[in-house]
């Protein structure tokens, strides 16, 4: 990092691979922290050095917390599509020397994470209900489907009194 501020850096970063926003490597930054904290929780230690898949499990959790049902869309505007995109912040950082990384660290590491929509979208689908048809990709049921459609009951003459 030599001379420059973590700004500086930063900035120089998205001006060499304008791919992702300025946000999205303050995401992961904060994310790591957020991992590393979790990991600090459950193991009663120091923070410890974080591998690709753990990072990845950690921002999703960071994701989720932060940003809700949103997260999918800030992620996107970011720039960033599938778990790839995160190790490839994660190299542009290491590279910058915002972050440090093992000899046992690469991108590929990052490879085969999770699915975005099950990731970010399924928490936050309606649970699916005795009889209904199975939701699109997108949580949308078609419209044929008899548990979004359903004819109004006439009421009965013994209801009307």
């Amino acid at each position: 990092m030599g001379n420059q501020g973590f700004d500086e850096v930063l900035e120089s970063m998205v001006a060499l691979d304008p791919r992702y926003h300025r946000d999205a490597y303050l995401f992961v930054r904060e994310g790591l922290d957020y991992t590393q904290q979790q990991i600090c929780k459950q193991e009663t230690g120091s923070p410890r050095h974080v591998g690709g898949q753990e990072l990845l499990g950690g921002l999703r959790a960071y994701g989720l917390e932060q940003f809700g049902p949103m997260t999918l869309m800030v992620l996107t505007e970011w720039g960033i599509y599938c778990c790839e995109d995160f190790g490839e912040i994660v190299f542009n950082m290491v590279e910058s020397r915002l972050l440090a990384k093992t000899d046992d660290d690469c991108r590929e590491d990052f490879r085969g994470g999770y699915d975005f929509l099950d990731a970010f979208r399924k928490p936050f689908l309606p649970l699916k209900t005795p009889g209904q048809t199975k939701p699109s990709r997108l949580g949308i049921l078609p419209a044929n489907s008899k548990s979004v459609r359903t004819k109004p009951q006439k009421p009965k003459s013994s209801d009307i009194n």
